[in-house]
């Protein structure tokens, strides 16, 4: 199982979620303030970290920022129940998902067990040896699925798990309307609410990574109220 980094400083909350996460066999480490939580992050390998907003020392979102600036390590962020914004922000500092406090436990190992499963071929996953690895190469942009690298126009673009899983979905229906309900079961791995806004932003941070348009084309068009579509056109090569 892989190793869990809990950043949070409710000694309360730790211990409750200390006895759910041994029941559910998970390894883990946790700290109660930002500074140890960004030394832990970056010089551990853990597989998931799930960050609070609220730290002594430095805030979540600064936590977050220093990940995002050295890797992409998957990040659950928890944050106080009706702020919208603090969960806005997140998501677009590049948080992976967010759950808001008080939290059923049972919701928080759900999470993780999704954000786990996306991320799966990173440590490791098995696979038949004489296949070839996967591709998708769509115009300037080109997605190799046994190593989980994106490249645009030849150059490594880092991309999150959320963000990885979701250009894969997008290619591979490239010139096709998928709707904003089947990339949240797909990629979020829960159920679809129309206040749920968290698969749009992710879309947007997307969008800025692989740059808006392509050949004079908008490469993510938003169908509204429906979906999304990636931009294929006889422009653009075939895989």
């Amino acid at each position: 199982m892989s190793r869990i980094l809990l950043v949070d400083d409710d000694l309360d909350l730790c211990e409750l979620l200390t006895r759910y996460l041994q029941r559910e066999g998970f390894e883990f480490d946790i700290v109660h303030d930002g500074n140890t939580g960004i030394e832990r992050a970056l010089a551990s390998d853990y597989a998931l970290v799930v960050l609070d907003v609220m730290l002594p020392g430095r805030n979540g979102f600064d936590v977050l920022t220093k990940i995002r600036q050295q890797s992409t390590l998957p990040v659950l962020m928890l944050t106080a129940r009706g702020d919208d914004l603090d969960r806005i922000v997140g998501l677009e500092m590049g948080a992976d998902d967010y759950l808001s406090k008080p939290f059923n436990p049972r919701e928080l190992i759900a999470r993780i067990r999704a954000i786990l499963r996306r991320a799966k071929p990173q440590s490791g996953e098995t696979r038949d040896s004489s296949a070839p690895p996967e591709r998708l190469i769509l115009g300037d942009v080109e997605l190799d699925k046994g190593t989980r690298m994106v490249r645009r126009a030849g150059e490594p673009l880092p991309l999150t798990s959320v963000e990885f899983d979701l250009l894969e979905h997008l290619l591979r229906a490239a010139g096709q309307i998928v709707t904003r309900e089947t990339l949240v079961k797909a990629i979020l791995g829960r159920s679809f609410s129309p206040f749920d806004r968290s698969i749009d932003t992710h879309v947007a941070n997307l969008r800025k990574k692989l740059g808006h348009m392509v050949n004079g084309m908008e490469r993510i068009k938003t169908i509204r109220s429906i979906g999304y579509i990636y931009a294929r056109s006889a422009e653009l090569p075939e895989e």
